[in-house]
């Protein structure tokens, strides 16, 4: 059923410019993330978190049907235990970008995150002198956080820095580990797994809303937000655009999400942090023009969970027993 229903939207796809289709993505991604942030005065982070993860899970499993199931009975135990430990460290990013969006600014807490796949892909190409890219995302996120000043919050920096490294760690892992399923079965087992682990801490506040209703309704909305829309946009764009492009216009995906903070919930930046931000993407573009000497190799997005931050700046190699065809980013981040 996803095979047929993402063909389609191909078709219809196929004509728009595939940076164009790649940019929309990312600003639909992020209108998910900063919904989610104003949802949070309602059922708190964990709460909301645990229904993105349950929707998304859902959704999933009713759009992958039959062939979803059939690759769950073929898969090995070795298999599934690979699954459950991607979908935890998918659970951890989500959850850890998520309270991190609750106490600083979406585009801080992105640029934050993006600091983990941006190590991971520069430390990839194994040239001393890239190193410089890690170097100046890290500058660029001293002034987006403004340690020095009375109104930051440490917490919140703590929180967006330990979702960076474990979207480092669900990068390895995913290298190492590999995976028999594709790249929509792999996400829906993610997000399921996520949603069973998160639920002790997200059934309570959810249960406490007062509104539960519109609780359920808003989080089923960002969920369609992310992963569903900017998957297929994805898997469309990767089919198109090579991957040093690829990369270099998901560098941008920082400044998207400070962007849509400031239209969706108001969080108005001030210069250096503007500045800030600015040095972290342009970071992500140098890595990804450092990317163009290596050998070329298919796109491999980490998954990332519905409504996280920010995803790889430069695509890593896939696993050794993965599909090597060209995959989307399947979640784990995006907050």
């Amino acid at each position: 059923m996803i095979t047929a229903f993402s063909t389609s939207v191909r078709a219809v796809l196929g004509r728009i410019p595939p940076a164009l289709l790649l940019l929309a993505g990312m600003f639909v991604l992020h209108t998910g993330s900063a919904l989610a942030v104003r949802a949070f005065s309602e059922a708190g982070p964990l709460g909301v978190t645990w229904l993105r993860l349950l929707w998304a899970a859902l959704i999933l499993a009713a759009l992958g049907g039959r062939p979803l199931w059939r690759a769950l009975r073929a898969a090995t135990p070795r298999e599934l235990g690979a699954a459950v430990i991607l979908g935890t460290a998918s659970a951890g990013m989500m959850v850890l970008y998520s309270a991190a969006t609750a106490r600083i600014d979406l585009g801080t807490a992105t640029a934050l995150e993006f600091l983990g796949p941006l190590a991971v892909a520069v430390l990839a190409l194994r040239r001393r002198r890239e190193a410089v890219w890690i170097a100046a995302a890290a500058g660029g996120v001293l002034l987006l956080t403004r340690p020095w000043s009375s109104g930051a919050d440490l917490a919140g920096v703590a929180l967006g820095a330990s979702g960076a490294v474990c979207v480092a760690l669900y990068i390895v892992l995913t290298q190492r580990v590999g995976s028999s399923f594709r790249a929509v079965h792999g996400l829906a087992v993610a997000m399921a797994v996520g949603a069973v682990l998160t639920a002790p801490f997200g059934l309570p506040p959810v249960l406490a809303a007062p509104e539960t209703g519109r609780v359920l309704l808003v989080t089923l909305v960002i969920a369609v937000l992310f992963p569903l829309v900017p998957f297929l946009l994805e898997m469309v764009v990767l089919q198109r655009m090579g991957r040093a492009a690829f990369s270099t216009f998901a560098s941008l995906e920082p400044a998207v999400s400070l962007v849509m903070g400031l239209a969706v919930i108001g969080q108005r930046p001030a210069w250096i942090q503007v500045a800030g931000m600015a040095v972290v993407v342009a970071a992500g573009v140098g890595a990804a023009r450092g990317d163009r000497g290596t050998p070329r190799r298919p796109v491999q997005r980490r998954e990332r969970t519905p409504g996280e931050g920010a995803t790889a700046a430069v695509p890593t190699a896939p696993p050794p027993a993965a599909d090597t065809r060209p995959q989307a980013r399947t979640p784990q981040h995006a907050g």
